[in-house]
């Protein structure tokens, strides 16, 4: 089952899910989420631990069920595109026996798939010199990509990244996510969560980014990006220069000072003076101005929940 031309890939509906804590409290982790993935869209989920990214993720798996709301997957449950190799996931932990090669366990979860091809999975996952190991004697990062080459077997058309290069070495995440950008061109619709930002604002066609278990942005990288407008200043200048500028200039404040060169933020508009201020006014050196980046849109959307 396919659904219609157009329809997105992956729909969330008013989607709710809360827990009893030890204590007893009742804690939402999913607040009424909406979400629509169109075919073939990367997608970058972000947000602070305990936004309510995971479990979301789990209930698009079919792992834990919502407490309200609905999620299709191609226009099925979960369970139902699941069982039908329409989706699959790699996660951060668990799923691997230690006692096997990484041959012997993409062979037998390639027996689960008919038209599975291991040694594609193996090679495109990076793990060809691998083959052999144990996976108890395979690093955090080499399991990640093990967890990457089961996940190819069933050739979804939906895929599920839970922080997938955690542990993985800069060759490798080069690797996977040249990989990924290979199934996203052939039609994958790809649904990531990291913490590594800069791989969302690389690799991502679009941001949604999570707080307190609801949506706080939702669009593409660079107009995300754009709701930290501004730019962050520094410069080698010393503390009576530096308070002169605060003064002087509504809406800069020090963000950081390191050894003997001061960094500063200023709200929009407040930028191109503080610059001006900073080369006529005072005896900075060193003087440099950079525009903000996902980073600061992320820290500026999510540090009221954080």
């Amino acid at each position: 089952m396919n659904p219609p031309p157009g329809a997105p890939a992956l729909t969330l509906t008013a989607l709710t899910k809360a827990y009893r804590s030890p204590s007893g409290d009742h804690v939402t982790a999913v607040d009424g989420i909406d979400l629509a993935v169109r075919p073939g869209e990367i997608v970058a989920f972000l947000g602070p631990n305990g936004a309510g990214k995971s479990t979301t993720i789990d209930m698009i798996l079919g792992l834990v069920p919502p407490d309200s709301g609905a999620v299709t997957v191609f226009g099925l449950t979960p369970e139902e595109a699941v069982r039908r190799g329409r989706v699959a996931a790699v996660q951060q932990t668990g799923g691997l026996l230690p006692t096997l090669t990484v041959q012997d366990t993409v062979e037998l979860i390639a027996a689960l798939h008919p038209h599975a091809d291991p040694a594609a999975a193996i090679a495109r996952a990076g793990l060809d010199e691998l083959r052999g190991r144990t996976v108890g004697k395979c690093s955090g990062g080499q399991q990640q990509a093990l967890r990457f080459a089961l996940a190819l077997l069933s050739d979804p058309d939906l895929l599920i990244l839970d922080e997938p290069t955690a542990g993985m070495d800069v060759d490798a995440r080069r690797r996977f996510w040249a990989s990924v950008r290979e199934d996203a061109a052939r039609g994958t619709t790809v649904l990531f969560a990291t913490h590594y930002l800069d791989e969302a604002d690389q690799f991502a066609d679009r941001v949604v980014m999570i707080a307190a278990g609801g949506i706080v942005a939702d669009g593409a990288t660079a107009d995300v990006r754009a709701t930290a407008t501004g730019r962050q200043l520094s410069a080698v200048v010393g503390p009576d220069d530096a308070s002169a500028l605060l003064a002087a200039v509504p809406g800069v404040r020090v963000a950081e000072v390191r050894g003997d060169r001061t960094v500063f933020t200023a709200e929009p508009g407040a930028s191109d003076e503080a610059l001006r201020y900073l080369l006529t006014a005072t005896a900075a050196r060193d003087v440099e101005a950079t525009t903000h980046g996902l980073e600061d849109a992320y820290v500026q959307l999510t540090k009221d929940h954080r």
